[in-house]
């Protein structure tokens, strides 16, 4: 495969539009990539569609009737879904003008034509943004005017926040709306109806194993949600790493589980790792302990791939509940506390395997499964990576040392138009994902905390600045500090330490004004589940 960058126009790219592309940041910044850590990554083509490999190819090789997707009123076949996907990326050039590089929105929960909207985009040589349904106005807005997205697919339930990103970003031109199943002609689901006048079949764009596939935003230290572009490759890359050499991922399988697909850890759970190999996943649109287990007993599910906090919440709730079709359990989001993992492998005889990984590098790059799994530890630096642990100007420590994980391999954050961020985060040929870890003789890594200020809570990643930007527009607070605040069941919870303007305000009912503002400006997980009134902040000698 090609080492040299794209250069508009020289045949390489199939992009028209080539803002991703001309966005990524310099070569020299990013880390080292390599193709060569499992025969799978090196055998990748030039060329390739991402859609194609995961959808069209098992349809081609006559497994179309396998299925895909379980879904209350939808259970997708991959030949389902392939006319589906075929059919929306006909409405996509044909009706709202797609060109191959135009970045897409994506809205909704984990449902069967989320993931069809997904396919159809890389389809057409578009690019996927795909955003979590809590998500306000305000939010999606931000993400509309910074990676330029002039469409949005969205499900109709959501059609409120869309419309309001619509009234504050210009720049989204169109909002189309379909339903979790595409049964929804004759309402206002526009897109449902569209995709059901297409005739069947879609040629696939012949994208470069390196264009630009999807751009995932991610909160990070400094408030902005960043944009983490990944390539057709970076897809096929976390199933070719993790899934295969780590989670052994099988054809008779049938996954589950909590994260949504907006998130590059449900994109690979709950989508493309089971599609690689023909697999199905069930789908939960509002996952909870309940729905989980419904949908596992309803469906014998064998993989379930959630946070920490939901398998605590989960064995505080399984008296009655039927696991027995599970074999494989996975945990990612957050650190995953030994005494969790002993109480699920008591309760159910499976031993979770833990999982590190980043929206930056796309899913999990530091696991281990089965007798490899050593309690406590995160795991070793998977098949296709490598890792180690540096001081803080990037030297390499030795074993039993604390200080910055340090990973490489196929895939590497490439931030859309940020270089400051870039050089946070890929620093001497490694990518530095912000944790504190110390490695072991054998080269397993222990988890130590964050070395910065992402408050990871049940598995969401919340920045602080973030946080404090919403409660700084309300016109009672002066002055904000948030951190994390240790939770026993959460892991950690958002605290927002409040300087009023009015100190008589000092009440319960500011605390709930304060809470319900920042819910209605931002996601709601994000929200502070503490506020403690201060009459001022500690400061540094220069103000800080």
């Amino acid at each position: 495969m090609s080492d040299a960058p794209f250069v508009p126009g020289d045949g390489r790219t199939a992009h028209v539009d080539t803002f991703a592309t001309d966005n990524l940041p310099p070569k020299e910044l990013w880390a080292r990539i390599d193709y060569s850590g499992t025969p799978e990554l090196a055998a990748y083509p030039d060329r390739f569609n991402a859609a194609v490999e995961l959808l069209d190819s098992h349809v081609a090789s006559g497994n179309g009737d396998r299925r895909v997707f379980h879904f209350e009123g939808a259970n997708w076949s991959y030949a389902d879904l392939k006319d589906r996907s075929d059919r929306i990326a006909r409405v996509l050039v044909e009706d709202y003008g797609l060109l191959p590089g135009n970045r897409v929105l994506l809205r909704g929960p984990n449902n069967p034509m989320m993931a069809a909207c997904w396919f159809a985009v890389l389809k057409a040589g578009g690019i996927c943004v795909a955003t979590m349904p809590l998500l306000r106005g305000r939010e999606l807005a931000y993400v509309a005017d910074k990676a330029q997205i002039k469409l949005a697919l969205c499900d109709l339930r959501f059609r409120e926040a869309m419309e309001d990103a619509k009234g504050r970003a210009p720049v989204l031109e169109q909002a189309h709306y379909f339903t979790p199943t595409g049964n929804g002609a004759g309402s206002d689901a526009d897109l449902d109806a569209a995709m059901d006048r297409k005739p069947a079949g879609f040629e696939a764009v012949d994208t470069a194993a390196d264009d630009v596939a999807l751009i995932a935003f991610t909160s990070g230290t400094t408030g902005s949600p960043k944009g983490a572009i990944h390539f057709h490759r970076d897809i096929l890359a976390m199933c070719d790493t993790f899934a295969r050499h780590v989670f052994d991922i099988q054809p008779d399988e049938i996954h589950t589980g909590s994260p949504p697909l907006a998130f590059t850890f449900g994109l690979g759970a709950m989508m493309c790792f089971a599609m690689r190999v023909g697999a199905s996943t069930a789908f939960v649109e509002k996952p909870s302990p309940d729905a989980l287990f419904d949908t596992i007993e309803k469906y014998k599910c064998t993989a379930l791939w959630t946070a920490p906090t939901m398998y605590r919440a989960m064995l505080d709730n399984r008296e009655g509940r039927d696991l027995s079709s599970l074999t494989k359990c996975v945990s990612a989001g957050e650190h995953l506390p030994l005494p969790t993992f002993e109480a699920w492998h008591e309760a159910t005889g499976i031993k979770i395997i833990d999982g590190l990984g980043s929206t930056e590098m796309i899913h999990i790059f530091v696991s281990a499964a089965g007798d490899d799994i050593r309690p406590g530890a995160t795991g070793k630096a998977i098949p296709g990576y490598e890792a180690c642990v540096v001081d803080d100007d990037g030297n390499p420590l030795p074993p039993g040392e604390i200080g910055n994980l340090a990973v490489r391999g196929p895939t590497a954050c490439k931030y859309l138009d940020n270089i400051e961020r870039q050089q946070a985060y890929s620093k001497n040929g490694w990518n530095l994902p912000g944790d504190v870890y110390r490695m072991d003789e054998d080269g397993y890594f222990w988890y130590q905390a964050r070395a910065d200020d992402m408050i990871i809570s049940a598995g969401y990643n919340i920045s602080g600045p973030e946080v404090e930007g919403v409660l700084l527009d309300h016109p009672k607070v002066k002055e904000c500090a948030v951190v994390a605040a240790p939770d026993p069941r959460r892991g950690h919870i958002v605290k927002a330490f409040v300087v009023l303007r009015d100190a008589a305000d000092g009440n319960d009912a500011t605390v709930k004004e304060l809470q319900d503002f920042v819910k209605s400006e931002i996601a709601p997980y994000k929200y502070p589940r503490a506020v403690e009134f201060v009459e001022d902040l500690p400061r540094t000698e220069t103000g800080k």
